[in-house]
């Protein structure tokens, strides 16, 4: 693993293994263990779309891993202003130990992983969102006590966020069952992959058939950028495609909700389902920095520092 660009490139291994690393981590921040596996590594941040979550849970947790983030955002670089993706990772790579770039197209996260020689994080694109699903998965895994053979649904937009649950989910051993209007269905290549595990995989629009039975229910917004015309037209193609009671009624009596924020409440989720199962998707929102800080250990450090056999501090 060389970088994390989308979860179609990881194993069901590397996943495992990433969820285990954010485990300990979480645990020895928890505890005041420190852990400054990436001491005087330095992290470029690129935002090409605006962030709360993904910004602050990188510089936070580079800083506690003893390394130092520098942000980096359109107006800091020349990416879109004449300088091609290429050059631009030829000179940060003399520069950084890692990059993290939260932007628009797939492509120029692949091609800064080409044209450069230091590890680059997927922060989100228009087609994926690997960090949030590694953070779901560890959420989950919480909660549950185990990722294998549980269902997950997903309500909503065939966007990032499905893609990258599907991948995911699939990978690590669960059923996905997800729900979008015809119109908003994921990607061809996603729903290629996802074709390969059978049974285990459903797409329907309906969202209570997606949702019944479910251990998990995911959401996200119906629109979170672009002009008020095609907020509205979403609005009105998303009707009918919201976790509310009626919904959750059919999932399992002990499913929990999760969703990757923000939340506009009424529309893909309702005020009382949010409050309802808030412990559970702030739990889920922390564990954005425990998931990218193994990610950062994984690609960073110079040797990742497992624990010796006896001294691992996690219970």
């Amino acid at each position: 693993m060389k970088h994390l660009l989308k979860l179609l490139d990881l194993s069901k291994e590397e996943i495992i293994e990433l969820l285990n690393m954010a485990d300990q981590l979480k645990y020895e921040l928890k505890h005041g263990i420190e852990h400054h596996h990436l001491k005087g590594k330095t992290l470029g941040c690129i935002f090409e779309k605006s962030s709360t979550r993904t910004r602050v849970s990188f510089e936070t947790g580079m800083y506690q891993l003893g390394g130092f983030p520098i942000f980096l955002s359109s107006k800091d670089l020349q990416i879109g202003r004449g300088e091609p993706v290429q050059d631009t990772a030829r000179v940060l790579s003399r520069y950084l130990d890692g990059i993290m770039i939260r932007t628009y197209a797939q492509s120029e996260v692949e091609d800064l992983a080409r044209y450069g020689t230091i590890p680059v994080i997927n922060g989100l694109t228009d087609f994926a969102h690997p960090c949030q699903i590694l953070a779901d998965l560890m959420t989950v895994r919480e909660y549950k006590g185990k990722l294998e053979g549980l269902k997950m649904c997903f309500i909503g937009d065939g966007n990032n966020m499905m893609h990258s649950l599907i991948v995911g989910c699939l990978k690590v051993g669960m059923k996905v069952s997800v729900a979008c209007p015809k119109n908003y269905r994921p990607a061809m290549e996603v729903l290629d992959f996802a074709a390969t595990y059978g049974d285990a995989f459903m797409i329907t629009d309906s969202p209570m058939e997606a949702a019944k039975d479910a251990d998990v229910v995911f959401t996200d917004v119906w629109a979170s950028m672009g002009d008020e015309g095609e907020i509205d037209l979403r609005r009105r193609a998303f009707e009918g495609f919201q976790v509310n009671d009626e919904l959750m009624a059919v999932a399992k009596p002990d499913a929990m909700v999760q969703h990757c924020l923000p939340a506009h409440r009424g529309e893909e989720i309702t005020e009382s389902v949010l409050e309802a199962h808030a412990d559970e998707i702030f739990d889920e929102a922390e564990n954005r920095l425990h998931a990218q800080k193994a990610v950062l250990v994984k690609l960073m450090a110079d040797k990742p520092q497992e624990p010796e056999e006896g001294e691992n501090h996690l219970l």
